[in-house]
């Protein structure tokens, strides 16, 4: 959704360069780095505070630089206050102006006998960066359109969300890589900045790469028919775990892998052979899910090392499966809780292994 641009039509008798602004005439400003909205059908009225306030935000809206108000109805003995309040309010607690405002300036003084304010806004971004401001409800919402920029590669998004509520979007980022690695080529550096108090905020987020966008969406174009002949290759009938193991297959026998981590990891793994426990993990994740097999990405240790394995289910049993292990000892193979001696992990945040939990024993998975 972009802004709704509200222009204002300014009086022939207002805007007269070099003419005083209390003798019924206005300062005249000339718009800078691109033309912005300064022309309208008609004149703004203000008759209450409220009244005010959503006027400069119709003025912020449309990126208009100066506009005037007219005020013959407002109470005079507040005018002068509330003018201040109101500049200060739209600048700072109102969503867009906190993002795209420097500074407000209203002076108080009369058009053609009529009480009226003429409003300076200087800006600190351009008219493009307003009107590219996408509006959601909520954060589901917000975290939809997060997900896309990144399948697009872009260097950033900056929403208007409704009904925002706090969350770590920067753990949001990381999170649908590690789901993803099919479309995130590389996670990038998170810059979060949040504009406006209240309900309604506009966040803005920056992502920073080591590849360029060209070279990214080239990476994506290389790994996604991997992705999809994965899927043919466990097509058809099959228990879950003969699957589970020719998907396995399938990845394994691509290369013999240099174990080494990438800024890229399911492109490098994929086209180079090259990646770490992480990067065989989401992979193979990543696959499973789009043959329809239920597959967790675990991060814990091994051996004191930090190490990432996967969690796959059959029926009601769920089991480990370490891929780098599996290549090592040459066979696929699905491990109880009790087997996973040297590995630790989060317990709470994964669905325990088949049979009973060791976790209490020496041998099991948590000492």
């Amino acid at each position: 959704m972009k802004i709704k641009l509200i222009a204002f039509c300014l009086s022939v008798s207002l805007f007269l360069t070099g003419c005083s602004f209390l003798d019924g005439s206005y300062l005249s400003i000339e718009p800078h780095r691109e033309q912005r909205q300064s022309i309208q059908t008609g004149t703004i009225h203000a008759a209450s505070y409220q009244d005010l306030v959503q006027a400069l935000e119709q003025l912020i809206d449309s990126g208009a630089e100066m506009g005037v108000i007219v005020v013959q109805d407002y109470p005079a003995e507040n005018i002068e206050e509330q003018m201040v309040t109101a500049a200060d309010f739209v600048s700072q607690a109102y969503a867009i102006g906190a993002f795209a405002v420097e500074k407000i300036d209203l002076e108080l003084g009369t058009s053609g006998g009529t009480a009226a304010i003429a409003v300076t806004i200087r800006y600190r971004r351009s008219l493009s960066e307003i009107e590219s401001i996408r509006q959601v409800s909520n954060m589901d919402a917000a975290e939809k359109a997060i997900y896309q920029a990144l399948e697009r590669c872009d260097a950033g998004v900056v929403l208007l969300v409704d009904r925002y509520a706090y969350r770590d979007l920067t753990l949001t980022v990381q999170n649908y890589a590690v789901e993803n690695p099919q479309v995130v080529m590389e996670v990038p550096i998170v810059t979060e900045s949040t504009y406006g108090i209240g309900r309604q905020r506009v966040i803005e987020l920056a992502f920073t790469y080591q590849n360029s966008r060209d070279a990214l969406r080239q990476m994506q174009d290389q790994v996604q028919p991997v992705f999809n002949s994965a899927v043919l290759y466990v097509s058809g009938d099959g228990q879950a775990w003969q699957k589970y193991a020719q998907l396995y297959g399938f990845l394994m026998e691509r290369f013999d892998y240099t174990i080494e981590t990438s800024i890229t990891p399911a492109y490098s793994l994929l086209r180079h052979g090259v990646g770490d426990s992480r990067a065989f993990a989401t992979v193979y994740a990543a696959m499973c899910r789009s043959a329809g097999l239920e597959c967790q990405v675990v991060t814990g240790t091994r051996e004191g090392e930090p190490w990432t394995w996967n969690m796959i289910t059959e029926g009601e049993n769920h089991y480990h499966v370490d891929l780098l292990r599996c290549s090592q000892e040459g066979e696929f193979r699905r491990l109880t809780d009790a087997e996973m001696g040297g590995y630790v992990w989060d317990y709470s945040a994964y669905s325990e292994g088949e049979g009973p939990s060791q976790r209490t024993q020496e041998q099991g998975s948590g000492q």
